[in-house]
């Protein structure tokens, strides 16, 4: 079954608190990268450095979800000593919060709810694993599998109806910047999603200037904050309550050595971030650039 953005089957499992002030946060996209080393060798360090202004979020690869989530001691489902396939034991919402404050997400999600979708999972199976986040949108799956707007949009929606929250990318090409089109382009990304709003959910944004990913180019503070302004203003022109709500992170490669200037900008809350995630020693030291 597919659940479009505007479908009442798209209900909120995950509503927003427009009380609350915007999270600060870190998400380490490793992207096709690591091994069950990694993932063994960073969530205990991660974990003992997690504190309560800021969250940190790990998306590893799909087939290391269940270990992250093992090691997170946030999976919903533990395989015991002695335990076999379909005997594992769920755990309810209120021991999965007591435990690690490290939360994980998967790096993409399916924009049905079950199918013959080989290769790909749906938010209700990211939801079973204990999966808090996904990333939807991302430049690279917008770029090298021609994700659209709207498929992002429903990606989203997907998530939100499973109580998983979507961490929904935009960003424009050097080619849009170059020609002024990039409050167009961000504008058109974002208008996807903003029905969203309507039905009052969770969502988190990132901004990804693929000009910036892996090229050598960098955006300066000033011209992160500059898009993230802009966004939040988008944003505001729907609620301006929830504009203040919504966390918007950076993603255009963001290391430690640049992090704690691109964090002190007023509407950066936080990153998304791609090949320093996988050396620990440098996403703590993103990650307490955070803490500001």
């Amino acid at each position: 079954m597919q659940i479009t953005i505007d479908s009442p089957d798209a209900t909120i499992s995950c509503p927003v608190n427009l009380a609350a002030p915007r999270a600060k946060m870190v998400v380490a996209n490793w992207k096709m990268f690591g091994n069950l080393a990694l993932c063994r060798e960073s969530l205990p360090r991660l974990s003992a450095a997690v504190i309560d202004s800021v969250e940190l979020v790990v998306c590893p690869p799909a087939p290391y979800l269940g270990e992250v989530g093992r090691l997170a001691g946030r999976s919903g489902v533990h395989y015991g000593a002695g335990e076999v396939a379909g005997e594992s034991v769920h755990l309810g919402a209120k021991e999965l919060e007591s435990r690690s404050r490290v939360h994980y997400g998967a790096q993409d999600v399916a924009d049905v709810t079950h199918g013959a979708r080989t290769g790909e999972w749906s938010a209700d199976m990211l939801a079973e694993l204990g999966c808090r986040y996904a990333i939807v949108g991302h430049s690279e799956r917008r770029d090298r599998h021609r994700e659209c707007n709207q498929t992002v949009a429903v990606k989203a929606a997907m998530c939100i109806a499973a109580g998983v929250i979507p961490i929904v990318c935009v960003g424009e090409l050097m080619s849009d910047r170059e020609s002024g089109q990039t409050e167009a382009v961000l504008a058109e990304q974002l208008n996807a999603i903003l029905p969203l709003m309507e039905k009052n959910a969770m969502f988190v944004l990132a901004y990804e200037p693929v000009w910036a990913i892996g090229t050598g180019l960098a955006a300066t503070p000033e011209m992160a904050q500059d898009v993230h302004a802009f966004l939040r203003h988008q944003l505001a022109t729907f609620s301006p309550t929830w504009a203040e709500s919504v966390t918007i992170l950076y993603g255009g490669s963001v290391k430690a050595d640049n992090a704690a200037s691109l964090f002190a900008m007023p509407d950066i809350d936080g990153g998304l971030v791609g090949g320093a995630s996988l050396n620990v020693d440098d996403l703590l030291t993103i990650y307490r650039a955070a803490n500001i």
